[in-house]
Parts: C-alpha cells; sequence; structure tokens
C-alpha cells in the first residue's frame, strides 16, 4: 500500500513537473522525496542526474552533498 501511494505521488510530481519550468529544482525535490521514503537507490540515481545534468546549478551542489552522505565511507 505505501509503495503504490509512492508510485502515485511519484507520478503525479512529474506530471506537475512537465508543467513547469524549474527542471534542477524539481530532480532535486523528487529526488528528496524518495531518499524520505528510503528508496535510497532511486534517490542516488536521481542526485546523479542533478549533477550531470545541470552542473552548474545551485541544485548540483546539493545532490552532491546529499550524494556523499548517501555513498558509505570506505
Amino acid at each position: 500500500m505505501t509503495r503504490s501511494l509512492a508510485m502515485i505521488l511519484f507520478a503525479c510530481l512529474l506530471a506537475v513537473s512537465a508543467c513547469s519550468g524549474d527542471k534542477p529544482k524539481e530532480l532535486l525535490e523528487t529526488a528528496e522525496f524518495e531518499e524520505r521514503q528510503m528508496n535510497l537507490p532511486h534517490a542516488r540515481q536521481l542526485y546523479e542526474d542533478v549533477i550531470r545534468l545541470y552542473p552548474t546549478s545551485k541544485e548540483s551542489e546539493t545532490a552532491r552533498a546529499r550524494l556523499a552522505a548517501l555513498t558509505p565511507a570506505q
């Protein structure tokens, strides 16, 4: 049930994000949502997408910090 609700919410976020113009912010917010839902593989992927697609944005700085926090020290 929780997973279904998360998927519905994610689909709504995607639908709404298609209508606005601040893509780095929207992608970062989706990554943060996935992280809060403990969907860490998807959160990592989205943070990496922010960094790859928008490397000079302020959101990429936040994405780098969150990605570093999610990456276990070796």
